[in-house]
């Protein structure tokens, strides 16, 4: 059985993405920040020791073993370019310890767990279209992480190849989940719509798919690849 530790499993594409990985037979080991769920592990991203924590307590859940991971958790909050020089500081380092520092200290794990193990794993970054083409002047934080998971990926892939370690990323552009719903109703709701050819917003379970593809089935030649889901509304 495939062993997967999933980060931001509770709602949204995390949850949609855990529906498709248990249907498929993995066990899954969620992450939230709170949770009183037996099958997750309540870890705040916010705390530097935290990916530590829950790496040690998915491993004792999964007996030694994890297979796959997966970078979903991840926040999108607003950081007006007329606020305080502190309160953007601090927007821009807490979102950069959530959506970027924590999947590198998780990621770092895996790789030196699969090396002690001597097999190979998986690593799926759920970045998003805005590491591509930027994002609105209020999330320059949230464009700048995404960007940085995509360099991180890129880099896993090339280094550990040779060793079976595999790397993918999905960039997703509007999804409907909360996260994206208060984005979309500040910058015009529907209106928005406009800037996408397929005429709608990726559901959560579409993404889902994508990371039930790239943690189970896609091919060892895919290593490096950046699967983009956004209806065309950015395309390279």
């Amino acid at each position: 059985m495939t062993c997967i530790l999933l980060t931001g499993s509770s709602r949204g594409i995390g949850a949609a993405a855990r529906q498709c990985l248990e249907a498929r037979g993995a066990k899954v080991i969620g992450q939230a920040t709170r949770s009183d769920s037996v099958d997750t592990v309540p870890a705040d991203f916010s705390d530097p020791g935290a990916p530590q924590e829950l790496w040690e307590a998915a491993l004792a859940r999964a007996g030694g073993e994890i297979d796959v991971l997966v970078n979903n958790a991840g926040m999108f909050v607003a950081s007006p370019l007329d606020a305080s020089d502190i309160e953007w500081l601090d927007a821009w380092e807490d979102t950069m310890r959530i959506n970027l520092t924590a999947a590198a200290q998780l990621s770092r794990f895996a790789v030196r767990h699969w090396q002690e193990r001597g097999v190979g794993g998986r690593i799926v970054h759920v970045a998003s279209r805005a590491g591509h083409r930027g994002d609105s002047p209020a999330h320059w934080h949230y464009a700048a992480s995404k960007g940085g998971m995509l360099a991180m990926h890129k880099t896993i892939a090339r280094q550990y190849a040779g060793e079976g370690i595999l790397s993918f990323a999905i960039t997703p552009g509007f999804t409907d989940t909360a996260m994206a719903g208060d984005y979309l109703a500040s910058r015009g709701g529907a209106g928005l719509l406009a800037d996408i050819p397929l005429g709608r917003v990726a559901t959560p379970e579409e993404i889902g798919k994508l990371v039930e593809f790239c943690a189970l089935d896609a091919p060892p030649s895919l290593t490096g690849a950046t699967l983009d889901a956004n209806g065309a509304s950015y395309v390279r």
